[in-house]
Parts: structure tokens; C-alpha cells; sequence
């Protein structure tokens, strides 16, 4: 796979620890980067891609966070990962509650949002990253190839699962950091 001209790079679980199930990244104090993910931001970066970050936050539409704090949280996050060499293309948010837009992974509204936005954006020379099937389902709708970052204790069970909704998976990496190594030839 050459190195992609875009990366779309899913947040929670790939960028930062996620919440346990019902919960929700709601402020800045609750972020916390995964180990790796700023390096691997990093790594694209200077490959020349062009990465655009591609959420979901339902805990909006629920009345657990405002969009506000949302934001608050991507202009700090935004406001680390640049002085590091790591800075993000652009930033696009459905919080929407489920099945009700087009924009919530695995619907395509946020990745048709960034080519409306950037006319560059090429989905033929894109990647997805994510560690939910939606993400890569999102991807293969749009015929770009997925990328699963999973740990030990959940890759089988995420790859059957996969199999299951014959999603294709390009590669799988335990980390953005392994992911974007994979990605532009220096994979070690």
C-alpha cells in the first residue's frame, strides 16, 4: 500500500484512552493520549499526509457533554499535537444520537464533509484508522481501506467479527504509532 495522501484517524481508542462503555470523554481533564498516538500523528505528518481526525460523540445528543466542551477538547488537543510536529488537518464531529443523520460512522457524511471542505481530499488514496468496525465500515463504503488498531486481548474477536460483515481490513497495529509506521514503509 503506497503512503496515503489522507489519513482519516478516528479519536477515542486510537488518539486517546477510551471510556468504558456508557461513558464519555467530556472534558479535557478526562483526555489522556494513548501511548504512541502523538508519534504516530507525528510519522504521517511527515510523510505527507494529510490527517483528518473523524468522530463520533453521542454523549452530545445525550445530554452527558455540550458540544462546546467537545471542542474545548480538540482545540487543546489540537494546541499539543502542533508544536510536536503532529497537527491535524482538520477536525469533523457527529453528535448525533444513532440513526438519526447521515454523519455517524459507518455513514460517510463526516468524510463527505472533509472533501466538500478540501476538494484535495482523494478517497482512492486515503486510509481509514479506527479501532471500531465502524470506522472501517465507514472506509469501505467509500472504498478506502481500514486499518484496525486492536489490541492482543481484542484482535480475534474484532477480526471475526469483521469476517463476519466481510469488512476488509488492510493491516491491523496495536498502536497509531505501529499503524503509521505500517503505513509509510517503516514498519519495525
Amino acid at each position: 500500500m503506497p503512503v496515503p495522501s489522507t489519513a482519516f484517524v478516528d479519536r477515542d481508542g486510537v488518539i486517546n484512552h477510551k471510556a468504558e462503555d456508557g461513558y464519555y470523554v467530556k472534558s479535557w481533564s478526562e483526555f489522556a493520549f494513548l501511548p504512541g498516538a502523538i508519534d504516530g500523528l507525528r510519522i504521517l505528518r511527515r510523510a505527507g499526509c494529510r490527517v483528518v481526525i473523524v468522530t463520533n460523540q453521542r454523549g452530545v445528543a445525550l445530554g452527558r457533554m455540550s458540544a462546546a466542551a467537545v471542542d474545548d477538547i480538540h482545540d487543546r488537543m489540537r494546541a499539543v499535537l502542533a508544536p510536536a510536529g503532529a497537527d491535524v488537518h482538520a477536525v469533523y464531529v457527529c453528535p448525533h444520537e444513532k440513526g438519526t443523520c447521515g454523519c455517524r460512522k459507518p455513514d460517510v457524511g463526516l468524510f463527505l464533509q472533509a472533501r466538500r471542505d478540501d476538494p484535495k481530499i482523494d478517497f482512492e488514496a486515503s486510509v481509514v484508522i479506527g479501532d471500531a468496525l465502524s470506522d472501517l465500515e465507514a472506509g469501505r463504503r467509500l472504498g478506502i481501506p481500514g486499518v484496525l488498531i486492536a489490541g492482543e486481548r481484542e484482535v480475534e474477536t474484532r477480526l471475526a467479527d469483521a469476517r463476519a460483515r466481510r469488512l476488509p481490513i488492510a493491516a491491523v497495529a496495536a498502536s497509531l504509532r505501529e499503524a503509521a509506521l505500517r503505513l509509510v514503509g517503516e514498519e519495525r
